[in-house]
């Protein structure tokens, strides 16, 4: 293997004049996941700088019969983005985290384009820059990737508003794994022409082609947010919960998340400054996230009251032992702390 190897990259240095990397030291950050559970061999990992060299080496790799493993932040927590060698042949690992413009904000349109190396927390905050809200959230958003939420269709928190990575893209520019350009970055949201291959690309993980680009959705910033931390008996009054919620708050229900009490103790052993707000533990928790919209006053006092009202109808059901609300910014941040902080305790 290491004699096709060496050719192989031989071959490649001289097709490719982008970054590439192929020391195992400067290789080793993008061979081992976030967890450091799996580490993958590779031929090299390329860095390219712009959709053109993305397209120059998917075109190589297609002629010399290399696999590819497209790979984004490297935050994924199930050995996704590790390669695999497919026999004897290693493959290409193709980083895009260079690639991370944001090449259009339309405010009027309520639209954003950008690079699929930027991270989440970019999107956001570019989004936030031209008062508007991009609502994809998750705990890794400060290094996991626009191109790697579109890829692997992630949900994130705000599922109950706003849905899927799916529903948040409009259109997509792909290189396929002959090294063509599909531009398909329509930022139109009444098109119902031809085939929708974006969400054909859209959590296919890379398997049918590259993500270079896309075109998303923005929404009007919320005026108001409160949280609440809820302690259930079992998964089911979680459900029951749910429904109550859906029904009296319609799309204010923004997000709603089930704990169990054994992934907030870790929380709690291992994050400092983490504490349980609640009086005594409870099997089970529902982390519930109101948002209202719109530039009104009183906005905090009626996303408060919407929820308040909840809580003591779901009290009086029996569903819910007890509940905790955030009253301040820094609760607020500090309830969702305790679910974002899961993953890495």
């Amino acid at each position: 293997m290491q004699d096709s190897s060496a050719a192989a990259l031989a071959s490649l240095r001289s097709a490719y004049a982008g970054r590439l990397w192929s020391e195992p030291v400067d290789m080793a950050p993008f061979l081992t996941d976030w967890r450091g559970k799996w580490t993958g061999p590779a031929l090299a990992v390329a860095q390219p700088a712009d959709t053109a060299e993305v397209a120059q080496l998917l075109a190589w790799c297609h002629a010399h019969g290399v696999p590819v493993v497209p790979q984004g932040g490297n935050t994924g927590l199930s050995g996704g983005s590790v390669p695999e060698a497919a026999g004897q042949r290693l493959p290409l690992l193709l980083s895009l985290t260079r690639m991370h413009r944001v090449r259009q904000v339309d405010a009027l349109n309520n639209t954003l384009v950008v690079e699929a190396g930027a991270t989440l927390q970019q999107v956001q905050d570019a989004a936030r820059a031209a008062g508007r809200l991009f609502p994809l959230s998750l705990a890794a958003e400060g290094s996991c990737t626009i191109g790697g939420n579109l890829a692997t269709n992630a949900g994130g928190v705000q599922v109950p508003r706003y849905g899927n990575a799916r529903e948040l893209c409009l259109g997509l520019e792909v290189v396929t794994p002959e090294g063509e350009v599909w531009n398909g970055l329509r930022t139109l949201r009444k098109d119902n022409t031809g085939y929708d291959l974006r969400d054909l690309y859209i959590g296919s993980e890379g398997t049918l082609g590259v993500i270079t680009a896309a075109v998303l959705k923005l929404f009007p910033l919320p005026a108001a947010q409160v949280a609440a931390l809820v302690a259930v008996p079992s998964p089911g009054e979680a459900l029951q919960l749910l429904a109550l919620a859906q029904q009296r708050l319609g799309a204010s229900l923004t997000a709603f998340e089930l704990l169990s009490d054994t992934c907030l103790s870790l929380v709690l052993h291992h994050v400092p400054g983490a504490r349980r707000p609640l009086d005594q533990a409870s099997p089970w928790y529902v982390l519930l996230e109101v948002s209202v919209t719109g530039a009104e006053e009183g906005a905090a006092d009626q996303a408060q009251q919407a929820l308040e009202g909840l809580l003591e109808a779901a009290m009086e059901a029996g569903w819910v032992a007890d509940a905790a609300l955030s009253a301040t910014l820094a609760q607020f941040e500090a309830l969702w702390a305790l679910r974002e902080n899961i993953s890495e305790a």
